[in-house]
């Protein structure tokens, strides 16, 4: 699939020299793009659109399906005693010895049920141990920022500790890599840049590597399942009401805010702070994965969080816009969801990037509201006295840190990618419901990962650039256009003698790895298994897919996919904004098959047929999946090929997940029960 491939020198539809003006060879969008967000006309449509989305997370983040829970086995110890709260020392597992860690703050005197908050941090120096430079401190009491010199020093402690003393069960818990969190290091979770040649191995690999990618693998994904089981701890703690459970976080730990809140309705109010917003969609490979924001953004993924309670705060930052850009576009979704009362934004623009007191104060005000805690407006955060290091850590002698570092991470990775694979292999039909279920996990992951379906009869067009009779069948010259800015040079090769009345037969999308030219011999006439084809009646569509053909101003195919100008060696920074190639060919053929469906007149065809030889199998065999019953019948030949063997994150064959759901027998079988000839497979 890899191969590089000579430009054609068979008939062209465009002039030499000129390129399809299709939209996907401008510049790839990045994480510093803009991400508008229109809201839909009815809820009928914000619902259909809010199923597909939260699948997208969960593809993307690897939890589709979600693994097996692991008992969490918590370990609470060294309590600690402060003015109207304690504090105690949390870890329990989330995979199999891989720990979530954290303290937990309980109000003093209070009797459960109590509402409870999950507590996420951003990437500040220390984590949940973050103390400011005497510089950073000083300056925010300057600056009205602050009120007292411990929560200047300690802005994370402080939130957690005002949060007890308001009555909630807290538990403010480490982003990977942070603090007590030591078995992935933070220059892997949020500092890789450098591929690492040592951890690509098939059988032993880590983040961040290829084989990682092919089963969306990624730190994302990791935080977020970090982030789940730990609502799932806090939820059945006894003392904890689970129905008045809310989240909050800042920057990267807003990211984790809104992403758990939008795939897990448990999380009854929400406050991320200083995230959302149009602009810059977070900068952190913690922040990022292959799907996530692709044809989406974060204003988008935060409204997944509606009718639920919805407040945030702005700053001097990337999100200064959003009082103008984005967050009206928030309530009028809130409005016509009949709950517009429950999203505010609070900017406080004067600030920079912060989760200071003053914007502290406006989420103690909206638990307040939601939580109905019942406590006089405004609720003030007083003084405290903050944890030590060792106050706050987790592990010590009697509860030593668990083994981590690459071996580790292999094994971890290694673990996660069996239970996968027990999942999966679980869902092989055997009946009718158990096809149905295959059909939803495996179907509505590959539904993702392709990105698109048969289009609309009315958004795909043809211009016929030029015509001609031939010895028994008529070829037309084509640029097919979509309503998404792509353009596809093609022939189509008519059966039947030009001036014939002719009957509509069938017309079969002919997928190589060459685009339109292999319809043809070195002469330029249609090879011998087109003129079989054309002989009985059934007319031949070939399509010079994105980089194929006339696409290509060299003579050589490119041997690798486009990235983002970002120097970290990570994939979602450019997949989590943008089509794989090979999805963008999958589109092309859909886009190709649409166009036959909706031919009229004398070349108005029957049925349309897909062929997928020469390096075209697995693209026709995603095709035929993503197709449905729009074609009838399917030759294919695989060649051997799988997806398993791609050499690099920007291998054209690269496409992140796929053998996590199974490769190519997986996308094979989605495209059942449709007729299917295989070749190429013992």
């Amino acid at each position: 699939m890899a191969r590089a491939v000579a430009a054609p020198a068979g008939p062209r539809v465009l002039a030499e020299g000129t390129l399809p003006r299709d939209s996907r060879l401008g510049p790839l969008k990045d994480l510093n793009g803009y991400f508008p967000f229109t809201p839909p006309a009815s809820r009928e449509a914000w619902e259909a659109r809010a199923a597909q989305l939260r699948r997208q997370l969960l593809v993307a983040t690897g939890l589709w399906p979600m693994p097996a829970r692991t008992a969490p086995q918590a370990v609470i110890h060294g309590l600690v005693e402060r003015d109207g709260y304690t504090v105690e020392k949390v870890y329990f597992q989330s995979f199999p010895g891989h720990f979530v860690t954290g303290n937990l703050y309980r109000p003093k005197g209070r009797s459960g049920p109590l509402p409870a908050v999950l507590s996420a941090h951003g990437h500040w120096p220390g984590g949940r141990f973050q103390e400011k430079s005497p510089k950073e401190w000083k300056q925010d009491l300057v600056s009205g920022a602050e009120r007292f010199e411990s929560s200047a020093r300690f802005p994370l402690q402080a939130r957690a500790a005002q949060l007890a003393r308001m009555g909630l069960v807290t538990f403010f818990y480490d982003m990977v890599g942070y603090a007590d969190s030591v078995q992935i290091p933070e220059e892997v979770a949020h500092r890789f840049a450098k591929a690492r040649p040592h951890m690509e191995g098939r059988e032993g690999w880590g983040y961040f590597s290829t084989q990682a990618e092919l089963r969306l693998q990624d730190i994302m994904g990791l935080q977020t399942y970090n982030s789940l089981r730990a609502l799932d701890w806090l939820s059945e703690l006894p003392d904890v009401d689970p129905a008045r459970i809310a989240m909050t976080g800042e920057s990267g730990g807003a990211t984790q805010t809104f992403v758990l809140s939008a795939i897990d309705p448990r999380v009854a109010v929400v406050f991320p702070a200083v995230m959302v917003s149009t602009a810059m969609q977070g900068g952190c490979t913690c922040e990022n994965a292959p799907y996530l924001r692709v044809g989406t953004g974060n204003v988008e993924l935060a409204a997944l969080i509606a009718p639920r309670p919805l407040g945030m705060t702005s700053a001097d930052d990337w999100t200064k816009e959003f009082e103008t850009k984005g967050f009206p576009d928030l309530q009028r979704l809130f409005a016509l969801l009949g709950a517009q009362d429950k999203v505010m934004l609070t900017p406080l623009t004067h600030f920079g990037h912060n989760y200071n007191y003053v914007s502290r104060a406006a989420m103690y005000g909206w638990l307040n509201t939601h939580l109905k805690l019942g406590l006089p407006e405004p609720v003030i955060e007083p003084d405290f006295s903050p944890l030590t290091i060792a106050e706050a850590s987790v592990w010590n002698a009697a509860h030593p840190k668990p083994a981590g570092g690459e071996e580790y991470e292999r094994t971890l990775l290694a673990a996660i990618a069996r239970d996968s694979d027990r999942q999966l292999a679980a869902l092989t039909p055997t009946d009718a419901p158990s096809l149905a279920r295959f059909r939803d996990v495996v179907g509505g992951a590959v539904d993702t990962i392709i990105g698109r379906r048969i289009p609309a009869d009315d958004s795909v067009s043809a211009e016929t650039v030029a015509e001609h009779a031939r010895d028994g069948y008529r070829e037309r010259r084509l640029l097919i256009r979509n309503r998404d800015g792509e353009e596809l040079p093609a022939i189509l090769l008519v059966a039947g003698p030009a001036g014939a009345t002719r009957t509509p037969g069938r017309a079969v999308v002919w997928v190589t790895e060459r685009g339109k030219t292999s319809l043809f011999d070195a002469a330029g006439s249609p090879t011998d298994a087109v003129r079989r084809l054309l002989a009985a009646g059934v007319s031949v569509l070939g399509v010079d897919l994105l980089y194929q053909g006339e696409f290509l101003e060299h003579e050589q195919a490119p041997v690798t996919a486009r990235r983002v100008e970002n120097p970290r060696e990570f994939a979602g920074y450019t997949l989590g904004y943008n089509h794989p190639l090979f999805a963008q060919r999958v589109h092309d053929v859909l886009s190709a098959i649409g166009f036959l469906r909706g031919l009229a007149g004398a070349d108005r065809v029957t049925g349309v047929d897909l062929i997928g030889v020469a390096g075209g199998g697995a693209i026709a065999a995603a095709a035929r999946a993503q197709a449905g019953d729009a074609v009838a019948s399917a030759a294919i030949d695989t060649e051997g090929f799988r997806f398993a063997t791609a050499g690099a994150l920007n291998d054209p064959s690269f496409l992140p997940g796929v053998v996590k759901y199974g490769d190519v027998p997986a996308l094979l079988a989605v495209g059942a029960p449709g007729r299917l000839w295989l070749a190429g497979e013992d």
